[in-house]
């Protein structure tokens, strides 16, 4: 099966918590372990983002489909 490469984007986290099956609370204690792709302060001081290549990266390994 080929993946096909989507452009990257800033996922804010409701895409993330879509795109990785998990709530709030385990996304950022994975963050806080290493074990999930880290947020990056965006667009001003309150909003926070994540590198949508990073975010499926971590979805395919998880899926064991990391290359």
């Amino acid at each position: 099966m080929a993946a096909t490469v989507q452009p990257r984007r800033i996922l804010r986290l409701p895409h993330v918590k879509a795109a990785s099956g998990l709530g709030r609370t385990k996304i950022y204690e994975l963050m806080k372990e290493g074990r999930f792709p880290q947020s990056r302060r965006i667009a001003g001081v309150h909003a926070v983002g994540w590198d949508s290549l990073e975010v499926e990266a971590w979805v395919a390994e998880q899926l064991g489909e990391a290359a």
